[in-house]
């Protein structure tokens, strides 16, 4: 249900709380206390068969007996007493409740009977096993906290009420305040993607921090994070880091994703900024929320110690940080004005005694340089120059926290005095730090979140839309593995899908005795100088365990013999195991390529992962592998190959050529559409790709299936992240010229500005409410980079130029019950029935996807809208609160949905 009614809970008018109580050290006591101590101005209700009074407040038997329907309840009471409660608050017609009560999630019947209670009212449940919720704006605490917080922007959502409690303490200690605090239990309802969808539009909320210790309903989570994070900074803690890694499945990649490592990829791909402790939450927080993302982050240092300098780039490099390299013009400015035996490098030591002009006068220099992103600015204390002088310097080139548009963190290290000057930097906005490790760790949070923030918006080209694929060769191979009860494909079958996938394999043919592996060796060897032999087996996953590879065979006789080896190795390893053939094929050596490995797998929580890294033999004691979650497209491929340490030696260095990276990425989104199409997959290695300037080729490959899910069709359900539609497309004739009908990409942000330019200034205010001019490329990007989950775009593209004649767009509540839409025909095209086609096609696709209605504000001078949408069979009403504007609305049928 998302956010349905949650609004109840944060801004309640009315609060009953049951199991209120006055014995001294009771749950029921604190809670009516924190409620009352907090100065909530509406009513308090406490309900409590025992008491006539309770806090010196009237005290009721039962819920029926309170004399207005409360906004909120808070219950307290034994677990078995829940669900009536429940029950009764719902008939009452309270609408939320915070369940503090602990115990529900031992008990699934409790629990259970808990959820079925609230579901006829649609009553929203906190908790169980929570300490509360605390709205400082509101004036309400409703948790046993043993501190009111303090207004401020931030909301915290945690799933640990003790970590809760904590964090209250210290941001007490650290004058940090609060919008909401929403401790989140066991989170049998609302969960923590239902508030980040509520926060997300919460104007008293400007910044995010979560405690997270496990993420239920991920295609949701990451819907509502995706859409938190790109209106504000959102940062998590997530515990568990170090748990037992998965066990190896069947094939490698089961052993190399690890759970942990799944999760990171997955927080990035929200745009969100992970941290690591408690301690660096709220700085991390305070850090990104100053800045807006930064298109790179390379860090210059200026300091007057090249000890505290070198220290902090110490740190910067621990952080994965990038030095700046500075330029030979502000090398030579700075030559000018430093005194001769300056550092003439990065960290910039200005000496000992710079007084507050040479501050000023080298910062103003370094901030101007286009190779600079972050200006870290550091003071030690001396004798020879006041530190609090020098803060005042920097304070005056400030402006936002910035100087020339650049992020500035300072670091005045020291006691007394550098207290002081922390104070004037502070007070003019600047962040502040103590040590050289705390910037530096401020320099790499701003790093990693304007990273994750990259890639909600970076736009793959428009000629990697697609991956070109035989879906029915696949389809057919994977039916006859599961039709004779196997969960391995053999390598001849794991090469024919990945082929089928456009990833290039070497020719391999399947003898099927040693004897016809000299026949096929000796075919081969006519082209080829050398071949390769090895093990076909049922029983065998892994064929290097057992010896079941043989490489550089130079004759047929050595093929034949090479095939003999490999069986008697095997009956050696086990009696039992059989030989079902020998696969041969040639010898592939290219100079000056890498062996690289591509995977997928299964996490528990998140679905389907793909893998990239070092490939061979040794590839799990390398471990140099990264994750992300598909659907991939090449600019998210390209960013998964660069995470890794072979990822820069693709790149070429000295005498080694550049691997053909293209190839890869292609490679990479190949697997990521086959995860897509066929949710009968489990897992794959494609160990080694082969990867050079020549392009890439597959040695061997390795796929593992569930027999029972052939039958599955995509796009695949189990991915955190909605896939591409790509079974909505629609051709349509209008007026002697055809139309493609598609669901939006990334890539079609290219089309807008032709399309923009030729649609009228009136055109486009209809469609905005407002006249704008110009479109910002980052605006361009968000219009064409959706959430599929929420969001939907149909787009008109002319069959024969392709060019953008239409728009139609969906935005769906976080309910998923009502969706906005809007419409936008190219002014020249209008007329012919294009507006009708893609109002139609819009409306389809909300009806499959279970929305209930869709509706759009119109202008009421918008004629022609109006009339299109009442003959379409909306119904138009006035807008309440502005005369300008008209409501149409459409009320759906429910069809057959799509995946």
């Amino acid at each position: 249900m998302s956010i349905r009614n949650l609004h109840h809970a944060i801004d309640p008018k009315s609060v009953v709380i049951i199991g209120a109580s006055n014995r001294a050290g009771s749950l029921g006591r604190v809670v009516i206390e924190n409620v009352l101590a907090a100065g909530f101005e509406g009513e308090i209700w406490p309900v409590n068969p025992k008491y006539d009074q309770v806090a010196g407040l009237r005290c009721y038997r039962r819920v029926a007996d309170v004399p207005s329907v409360p906004d909120l309840a808070v219950i307290v009471t034994p677990p078995k007493t829940v669900p009536a409660l429940i029950h009764e608050l719902g008939v009452k017609g309270t609408r939320a409740a915070i369940v503090i009560t602990a115990g529900l999630g031992a008990d699934q019947g409790l629990r259970q009977a808990m959820l079925e209670a609230a579901r006829p009212f649609l009553l929203r449940i906190i908790g169980p096993n929570t300490v509360g919720l605390i709205v400082p704006s509101a004036k309400l605490n409703a948790s046993f906290a043993h501190l009111q917080a303090q207004p401020g922007g931030i909301a915290l959502l945690s799933q640990s009420g003790a970590i809760a409690t904590s964090l209250i303490d210290w941001a007490a200690d650290n004058d940090v305040g609060f919008s909401k605090i929403v401790s989140l239990g066991d989170m049998a309802d609302a969960d923590a993607g239902d508030f980040l969808d509520l926060l997300a539009g919460d104007p008293e909320t400007h910044a995010i921090v979560m405690y997270l210790e496990t993420i239920s309903n991920p295609r949701k989570f990451l819907s509502a994070a995706r859409a938190a994070a790109r209106v504000k900074p959102v940062v998590a803690i997530k515990a568990g880091r170090h748990a037992e890694a998965a066990k190896a499945a069947a094939t490698h990649t089961g052993a190399l994703s690890g759970a942990d490592r799944v999760v990171d990829a997955a927080l990035r791909r929200a745009g969100i900024l992970r941290i690591e402790g408690l301690g660096e939450l709220f700085n991390a927080t305070e850090t990104i929320a100053r800045f807006p993302p930064l298109e790179r982050s390379r860090v210059a240092i200026v300091t007057n110690g090249g000890g505290a300098g070198v220290l902090a780039v110490d740190r910067l490099i621990d952080f994965g940080c990038a030095l700046a390299d500075l330029s030979p013009e502000t090398v030579g400015s700075l030559d000018r004005i430093l005194p001769a035996n300056w550092s003439r490098a990065n960290p910039v030591d200005i000496i000992g005694d710079a007084p507050a002009y040479r501050y000023k006068t080298a910062v103003e220099t370094i901030a101007r340089d286009v190779g600079v992103d972050i200006l870290i600015v550091m003071n030690c204390p001396t004798g020879l120059a006041s530190p609090v002088d020098a803060a005042h310097a920097i304070a005056s080139l400030a402006q936002s926290g910035t100087i020339s548009g650049k992020p500035v963190l300072t670091c005045w290290l020291g006691g007394r005095t550098a207290r002081e000057g922390r104070t004037v930097l502070q007070q003019a906005g600047l962040a502040s730090y103590d040590t050289p490790s705390d910037v530096a760790l401020a320099a790499s949070y701003l790093g990693r979140w304007s990273k994750a923030q990259q890639a909600l918006v970076r736009v793959p080209s428009r000629q990697d839309d697609e991956v070109p694929s035989d879906r029915a060769l696949v389809k057919s191979v994977l039916q006859k593995v599961a039709a004779e009860g196997r969960r391995m494909l053999n390598e001849t079958e794991a090469k024919a899908v990945i082929a089928a996938y456009g990833i290039p394999v070497p020719q391999t043919v399947v003898a099927k005795s040693a004897e016809e592996t000299e026949a096929v060796a000796r075919s081969l060897l006519a082209s080829a100088p050398k071949v390769v032999v090895k093990l076909i087996s049922k029983s065998i996953t892994h064929k290097s365990d057992v010896g079941g590879v043989v490489v550089d065979i130079p004759t047929a006789v050595a093929a034949r013999q090479a095939a003999e080896a490999i069986a008697a190795r095997l009956k050696v390893h086990d009696q039992t195991a059989i030989v079902d053939g020998f696969a041969v094929q040639p010898m592939i050596e290219r100079k000056h390529a890498w062996e690289l490995f591509l995977g997928l797998t299964r996490d528990p929580i998140f679905g389907p992962v793909v893998l990239f890294g070092s490939g061979g033999v040794s590839v799990e004691v390398v471990a140099d592998t990264a994750v992300a979650l598909p659907p991939l497209d090449t600019v998210l491929a390209s960013d998964l190959i660069d995470q890794t340490r072979v990822g820069k030696l693709l790149a070429g260095f000295r005498n080694e050529p550049a691997a053909d990276r293209i190839a890869i990425c292609k490679a990479l989104t190949a697997l990521s559409q086959m995860t897509i199409d066929f949710p009968c997959v489990l897992s794959m290695d494609i160990n080694p790709l082969i990867a050079s300037a020549e392009g890439v080729i597959a040695l061997d490959a390795r796929i593992e299936i569930d027999p029972q899910a052939v039958a599955r069709t995509g796009p695949n359900g189990d991915l955190a992240i909605r896939p591409y539609p790509s079974d909505w497309p629609k051709q349509v004739e209008l007026a002697g010229r055809v139309y493609r009908l598609r669901p939006i990409r990334p890539s079609d942000a290219a089309l807008y500005p032709d399309f923009l330019a030729k649609t009228s200034s009136a055109d486009i205010r209809f469609r905005f409410l407002s006249s704008r001019k110009h479109f910002q490329d980052q605006m361009l990007v968000r219009l064409t980079q959706i959430d599929y989950e929420r969001e939907m775009a149909f787009v008109a593209l002319d069959n024969e130029s392709g060019e953008l004649a239409g728009i139609a767009r969906l935005y769906a509540d976080p309910d998923h019950e009502a969706a906005e839409y809007g419409l936008l025909v190219r002014t020249d095209l209008q007329g012919h029935g294009l507006g009708w086609a893609l109002l139609s096609h819009l409306r389809d696709y909300a009806a499959a996807d279970g929305l209930q209605r869709i509706e759009g504000l119109v202008l009421s001078e918008n004629s022609k809208m109006l009339k299109m949408c009442r003959e379409f069979g909306f119904t138009i009403s006035p807008n309440s609160t502005d005369s300008t504007l008209r409501i149409a609305t459409l009320t759906l049928q429910p069809q057959a949905g799509n995946s």
